[in-house]
């Protein structure tokens, strides 16, 4: 298995004017220690996959806590505070620690990472996400050797997200890891896309990135970060056992009871363009694979 994250260059993917005033602490970073950690990914280095459209991402999302209807939060976020923000990290480590959200920008800086997010229902995305790997926040709290998983709450602020007074899902969101998963390279904390800052549609101001899984893996807005010896209940477990697993990993092979996960649609395309088939771990085998040697991915799905 090769570790490795990728470093794709927007005008390698295709050309927008978004791009031609980028900040100019991306140029400067990728340089020294921080490129290590953005060696090519080899199974998407090459790809010719357009960037989807900003409009796009910010306006068709999946966040509950704003509403079931893609639309609903775009619509709905706009009163979402995000400021002042700060993350506990807890449990199993050695350095427990509340952390703010202006610290978290000066300590851990933002690099791009090119990714593909994919949805249980079928549609997918390809997102120039702002971010760093979880890795290097959770290396500063010292997990002791009984954190095997991470567990990730999100704010519970029903006065200002308005599907949370439903009880559609057990509120406050909460999704989890395994530790190794956690600490992969290629799972980033995001802190913003199109080299923007995050808007409140898409989790602001924090959210989780694990390209390798279903896009609802990908806690937003988090607030609370816990690492504990056992498997936490994530929502969609508690909600649906039978459809939603702990690992959600992309597999084509594995389908959702009500519809098959054999192929998706990227945001964008027309509805007469033919559907993609879905790539195992998303495309990222190469580098994830072998985080799961020896396990039934049927039986843990």
């Amino acid at each position: 298995m090769t570790n490795k994250v990728p470093k794709i260059h927007w005008k390698e993917i295709t050309p927008l004017s978004i791009y031609q005033n980028r900040r100019s602490f991306l140029k400067t970073f990728a340089m020294g220690a921080a490129a290590s950690l953005m060696m090519p990914l080899d199974s998407f280095a090459n790809t010719k996959e357009k960037l989807t459209r900003y409009q796009d991402i910010i306006s068709y999302n999946n966040y509950y806590e704003f509403g079931t209807g893609k639309e609903d939060p775009s619509e709905n976020s706009s009163k979402f505070k995000t400021s002042p923000w700060s993350i506990t990290i807890e449990g199993e480590v050695a350095k427990p620690r509340t952390i703010s959200y202006e610290q978290i920008m000066k300590d851990f800086p933002s690099e791009e990472r090119i990714y593909r997010l994919r949805c249980v229902e079928g549609w997918s995305m390809v997102i120039p996400w702002m971010g760093f790997s979880l890795s290097h926040l959770l290396k500063t709290v010292a997990p002791t050797s009984k954190a095997k998983f991470v567990e990730f709450i999100s704010v519970y602020r029903p006065e200002e997200m308005i599907g949370q007074r439903s009880k559609i899902l057990d509120w406050p969101y909460r999704e989890g890891l395994r530790l190794d998963e956690a600490m992969h390279p290629l799972t980033i904390m995001a802190t913003g896309l199109y080299g923007k800052n995050l808007p409140t549609q898409n989790g602001a101001p924090l959210r989780l990135v694990v390209p390798w899984k279903y896009g609802f893996k990908s806690s937003k807005a988090i607030v609370t970060i816990k690492l504990v010896e056992h498997i936490p209940i994530t929502s969609w477990m508690n909600a649906g056992p039978s459809e939603y697993g702990f690992y959600s990993n992309v597999n084509p092979k594995v389908d959702h009871p009500r519809w098959s996960q054999a192929t998706e649609r990227r945001i964008g395309d027309s509805f007469l363009d033919p559907r993609r088939p879905t790539e195992m771990f998303n495309g990222y085998a190469e580098q994830v694979a072998g985080l799961y040697q020896g396990m039934d991915l049927k039986k843990y799905y």
